[in-house]
C-alpha cells in the first residue's frame, strides 16, 4: 500500500533525520521543495525555467510554479510507493491546492505528522551545534563532543565552524515564523481526520518507532 505522508517540525526537531529514516524503511521519497526547486531548475525543466527567471529576480517562488514542481515530481516512478512531503504545504491555500493536485492524480494523503520539540529545547539543540570544517561531520556542545577534544572523530581535523545563523535570536525567529505558518495547517488536516502528533523530545529510535507504528 502507498504511503503519502506530509512531515511538519520545527527547524532543528530532527524531523530531517526521521524523514531520511522513513525514506530508507520504506523505500518512498522525501520530496523537500528546495531540493525539488534546485533540480527542477538544473535541468531545465519548463517548470524550472519558470522557477529560474522568478528567482532571478530576486522574487519568491509562486504557490503555482510550486504545485506545479510537485506536479511534475509526483509522476515519477519512485513516487508510485508513495513520498514524504517536507516543506509544503505551509499555508491554507497550499494545502488546498494540494489536495486539488493529488485528487486529480486519484492519490490521497495517508497522515499529516508533526514532530513536536519544545522551543526551548530547540534553541539548546540548535545553538549548541558545530561542524568539522574539513569533513563536514556533526557535533553539539552538549549532546556530542569530539572523543578527543580539538580533534574530529571521522577526520582527525582541528577546525571547527558553526553556522552564523545558528544563533538564539535568529532561531527563536525562526521558530516563530514555523508557529505563524503552521498554527492553521494543524486544524486543518485535524478535520480531515489526518493529523497525528509525536513528541520528538525523545530518543530518537523511540521516534521512529512512533513514527512507523502511524
Amino acid at each position: 500500500m502507498a504511503k503519502r505522508l506530509i512531515l511538519m517540525g520545527p527547524p532543528g526537531g530532527g524531523k530531517g533525520t526521521q524523514a531520511k529514516r522513513l525514506q530508507e524503511r520504506y523505500g518512498i521519497p522525501q520530496l523537500s521543495t528546495g531540493d525539488m526547486l534546485r533540480a527542477a531548475v538544473k535541468a531545465g525543466t519548463p517548470i524550472g525555467k519558470q522557477a529560474k527567471a522568478v528567482m532571478d529576480a530576486g522574487q519568491l517562488v509562486s504557490d503555482d510554479i510550486m504545485i506545479g514542481l510537485i506536479d511534475e515530481r509526483l509522476d515519477q516512478a519512485d513516487c508510485k510507493a508513495g513520498f514524504i512531503l517536507d516543506g509544503f504545504p505551509r499555508t491554507i491555500p497550499q494545502a488546498e491546492a494540494l489536495d486539488k493536485l493529488l485528487a486529480s492524480k486519484n492519490m490521497k494523503l495517508d497522515s499529516v505528522i508533526e514532530v513536536q520539540v519544545p522551543d526551548a529545547k530547540l534553541v539548546e539543540r540548535i545553538t549548541g551545534r558545530f561542524t568539522c570544517s574539513t569533513c563536514g561531520e556533526g557535533y553539539h556542545d552538549t549532546f556530542k563532543q569530539p572523543k578527543k577534544a580539538g580533534l574530529c572523530d571521522v577526520c582527525g581535523g582541528t577546525t571547527f565552524s558553526r553556522r552564523a545563523d545558528d544563533n538564539a535570536e535568529t532561531v527563536a525567529a525562526r521558530l516563530a515564523a514555523y508557529h505563524a505558518q503552521t498554527a492553521p495547517l494543524l486544524p486543518y488536516y485535524e478535520g480531515k481526520g489526518l493529523l497525528h502528533v509525536v513528541d520528538g523530545d525523545r530518543d530518537m529510535d523511540v521516534v521512529t518507532a512512533d513514527l512507523e507504528a502511524i
